[in-house]
């Protein structure tokens, strides 16, 4: 963030003011001079969070840390206020966001080591994984994992909304409501790569054990409910939702696994 000499010049006496008398005024001219620097933060940080969440909305958290870095600096301190300021701004912004979600951390962190598992296993066995297989790589008892899989469960819906990064980079991210075709807009290669996903999925999903294969047609397809997949196959509703759970797990693993972003690109 570049400033001139003269309003170098307005902001030290704005320092001065704001942290020797607590001005009022020169606190508001300080937010307003280093207010580009949030607005500098929360762009950067949008390009890598999911479209629905607006960059306006993180320039709102990242005024908090603003004010609180304003607050916290000391100007006798040999360190520029800027460098002082960002790591405050990024954790007003971050803190924000997960107040936002309401699921637990702990939860996102099993659902992506049995994702992992799961992906390892089939490597491994050149199979789909029994749950005590996967408990056992996990170092979990099979019990514990069956209540790892219910906490799940209730995560699973925002599965599409998620952004997944094929190749661990951070660059190449992709999610899968971004691959529905825009009627009002035809576009070749597009269609080119909705058809590849598509068929990636299609694939992931005739690899799934059976029960998992029928829930995932239940559900998804012939639009039943969990309880009423549970009376057609004759098990409880809490044991489809387990099955739900780990069918989606495999595929995100698969779709990672298969789907060649680079190639989908070109």
């Amino acid at each position: 963030m570049t400033i001139d000499p003269a309003e170098q010049h307005d902001i030290a006496q704005a320092w001065r003011l704001y942290k020797d008398f607590g001005d009022a005024k020169a606190r508001d001219q300080l937010i307003l001079a280093y207010s580009p620097l949030v607005k500098y933060v929360a762009g950067r940080m949008s390009s890598s969070l999911p479209a629905h969440i607006e960059e306006g909305d993180l320039v709102s958290y990242g005024l908090l840390g603003l004010i609180g870095a304003l607050e916290r600096y000391d100007p006798g301190r040999n360190i520029k206020f800027e460098t002082f300021a960002v790591s405050r701004i990024k954790g007003s912004i971050i803190d924000e966001l997960r107040a936002l979600d309401w699921v637990p951390r702990s939860v996102r962190s099993w659902a992506r080591k049995v994702e992992s598992a799961v992906t390892e296993l089939e490597n491994r066995l050149i199979r789909a994984p029994t749950d005590d297989e996967v408990a056992a790589e996990l170092g979990v008892e099979p019990e514990e994992f069956q209540n790892i899989l219910n906490q799940i469960s209730c995560a699973s819906i925002v599965a599409l909304d998620e952004f997944w990064d094929s190749t661990g980079t951070g660059r190449d991210k992709m999610n899968l409501i971004d691959t529905i075709e825009d009627s009002d807009a035809p576009d070749p290669s597009r269609a080119y790569r909705v058809q590849v996903v598509k068929e990636t999925l299609t694939a992931a999903i005739e690899r799934l054990p059976e029960r998992e294969r029928i829930v995932i047609g239940l559900y998804y397809y012939e639009g039943l409910t969990l309880k009423e997949i549970g009376e057609v196959l004759g098990v409880t509703e809490s044991r489809v939702s387990q099955l739900h759970t780990k069918a989606v797990l495999r595929l995100r693993g698969r779709i990672k696994e298969d789907l060649d972003l680079d190639a989908l690109a070109m």
